[in-house]
């Protein structure tokens, strides 16, 4: 069991863990796990736990942890936002094919909110983008225009 065991182990919370260091090798063969440290994922902070001094292997685990969860909670934001498209798309044949009338008397008003309210914030954020291409694209094209022409 010893030779499977990672040397941290990270106990997740909301925005971020806590950190453990993990210790098989002790005379009654216990498993120990001994606080080493507090992560904030958000602002990046590493608090050693206590009066601790983290070593470099300490910290160079922890962000690697960090970055690594980072990464997974990205996907599942992402797996999320698809899940939801699907459930859009399974209300819409709900709605249209097995909703009875007291039944979308009961969610039109909300669900109509929501989707005007997700509709309004997808608009401007792509009208934001779009805006910031065209002057992107305008900053290209001028720097274009200005260069000599070799000949």
């Amino acid at each position: 069991m010893t030779a499977s065991l990672p040397e941290y182990y990270f106990r997740v919370r909301d925005n971020g863990a806590f950190v453990f260091r993990v210790e098989s090798e002790n005379r009654q063969r216990r498993l120990e796990m001994d606080q080493i440290a507090v992560v904030k994922l958000r602002n990046g902070e590493i608090k050693p736990h206590g009066d601790r001094s983290l070593s470099d292997a300490d910290l160079s685990a922890i962000r690697a942890w960090m970055a690594d969860r980072q990464a997974l909670l990205a996907t599942r934001e992402i797996d999320d936002i698809r899940r939801t498209i699907d459930h859009l798309n399974h209300t819409a044949q709900w709605a249209q094919s097995r909703a009875d009338d007291d039944q979308l008397d009961a969610i039109s008003d909300d669900l109509l909110l929501a989707m005007h309210d997700l509709r309004s914030v997808l608009i401007r954020k792509k009208a934001d983008r779009l805006q910031r291409a065209a002057k992107s694209e305008a900053k290209q094209d001028s720097k274009q225009a200005s260069k000599p022409e070799k000949g």
